[in-house]
């Protein structure tokens, strides 16, 4: 939960993914994101408050759209995918992504990449998400090459994840997620989560633009190994 609290702060973007790959050691995956939404309702609320003054509105308005047609997309198709599955493909494609990245960066005057690619990722970002909470690698995908500033980006992935979050409520109760014993659990796991919110606010205001890209980066290479080994390699080895 620590983890997830540090990731909604913007410093240490890409670890919350790592939650409930983790939370999956000790209870099915469909669980482990039924508890989450309540934590995750809580922590979106301060971190909008952080980063209140620094909102892209016309790229927030840009995104949700396509994030909630992939939240539909997630709703209508949750009972037929193996949800490791599609871990473990977000994940591939988080480490392409990311080699990519590393290997040929961008430069500072090549051109944003085309909205419609943004449309598609921003689909993925939201379907995976209602799956498996682990929506910010294919957003980065897209939103990392605008090469916004660090407050910008970070309020603006809040707002889109806050608004994907609060539309996950409706469908989850639908589909029995959210019963008292879920959220019985949510509210114990909750207390650790703003102290890392609290942490990592503190740290982001302080982080040059480069180092805090490269932290993403960083979480971006443990979120794609680990959800490539739960969903091609663990039990197989």
């Amino acid at each position: 939960m620590f983890l997830l609290g540090l990731s909604k702060s913007g410093f240490g973007a890409g670890f919350g993914s790592l939650t409930v790959p983790l939370m999956a050691l000790a209870v099915p995956v469909p669980q482990a994101a039924a508890i989450l939404v309540p934590v995750l309702f809580v922590l979106d609320l301060l971190g909008l408050h952080a980063w209140r003054r620094h909102f892209d509105w016309p790229l927030i308005r840009f995104l949700l759209p396509f994030g909630l047609l992939g939240t539909a997309i997630g709703t209508a198709l949750f009972t037929l995918l193996d949800s490791r599955l599609v871990a473990g493909i977000v994940g591939v494609f988080t480490l392409l992504f990311l080699a990519q990245r590393v290997m040929f960066p961008s430069r500072p005057d090549s051109a944003p990449p085309p909205r419609w690619l943004g449309g598609v990722l921003t689909t993925v970002a939201g379907f995976t998400s209602f799956i498996a909470h682990a929506g910010g690698p294919p957003l980065n995908a897209y939103a990392l090459k605008l090469r916004l500033a660090p407050a910008v980006y970070t309020a603006s992935m809040a707002m889109f994840f806050f608004t994907v979050n609060v539309a996950k409520w409706g469908p989850y109760a639908w589909l029995g997620l959210l019963d008292a014993r879920n959220l019985a659990t949510s509210a114990a796991l909750l207390p650790l989560s703003p102290i890392g919110v609290w942490v990592g606010v503190r740290i982001a205001h302080r982080l040059d633009p480069v180092l805090f890209y490269r932290l993403i980066d960083a979480g971006m290479l443990l979120t794609g190994c680990k959800l490539v080994w739960d969903g091609f390699l663990s039990g197989r080895i």
